[in-house]
């Protein structure tokens, strides 16, 4: 952001201000602002996997002008999220079992790899506020806790143990191409599986992998990673786990 050269009494500073706040918000902001509007209301289920969707009503639904919507496409389209139909709109894509096969696919690489470095490298106190907090919900959980903030809180934690994995890596790529695919996951869960009712489960399964992360062993760690993705999926797929 940039700031005036000097400030004497404040008035420069509110006539920036209001002169900016004239201004169109720059294109690549405006996109940005756009796609994350989109896929907020995308995990509001304001819009459907296998919806079809007018550029206008995404203006309607965003608040976005039309030239951030027309910006936004290509990049919807290249993150597999949606498909432009001739005379239709555009398709908002269906969850299907190609995607559910192709996403904890691409997951189950990424993360096995991502908490063999987090393994190495974490500090044991970092660890430790893993197993504090992992402890605590599953302590609630078994007390028969079904609170929906206690579910959101706990559902959180969930995504943030698997993107604390990720960010061990500290490459920009990977950790982007991890959003979308988190972005699709996401999508999927909450079309077909809730973490209501396998809470506990879920808790149990990430305990075993931090047991593995405090006794240093990356190999471990990595198995029970892919123990506990390949269980996610069979579970959507309604396969044994």
């Amino acid at each position: 952001m940039s700031m005036p050269n000097h400030i004497d009494d404040g008035a420069v500073e509110r006539r920036e201000g209001m002169q900016k706040s004239k201004e169109a918000p720059k294109p690549g902001k405006a996109r940005d602002k756009a796609y994350d509007s989109f896929t907020g209301h995308l995990l509001a289920s304001d819009l459907r996997p296998g919806q079809f969707v007018s550029q206008r009503e995404l203006v309607e639904l965003t608040g976005m002008p039309l030239g951030a919507i027309r910006e936004l496409i290509p990049r919807l389209e290249a993150e597999g999220l949606i498909t432009t139909v001739p005379q239709r709109g555009m398709l908002i894509a269906p969850i299907d079992f190609q995607l559910v096969r192709d996403a904890y696919q691409y997951r189950l690489f990424l993360e096995k790899e991502a908490v063999a470095i987090y393994t190495a490298n974490a500090p044991d106190e970092a660890i430790a506020r893993l197993r504090e907090t992992h402890e605590d919900i599953l302590r609630q959980g078994e007390a028969g806790v079904n609170a929906p903030d206690f579910i959101a809180h706990a559902q959180a934690c969930d995504w943030a143990l698997h993107e604390t994995f990720i960010e061990a890596v500290g490459n920009q790529i990977i950790a982007r191409s991890y959003q979308v695919n988190l972005l699709k996951i996401r999508l999927i869960r909450q079309e077909l599986i809730g973490l209501d009712g396998r809470l506990i489960q879920t808790q149990t399964e990430h305990l075993e992998i931090i047991s593995a992360i405090e006794a240093r062993d990356p190999a471990l760690a990595a198995a029970r990673v892919a123990e506990h993705i390949n269980r996610a999926r069979n579970r959507i797929a309604g396969l044994p786990s």
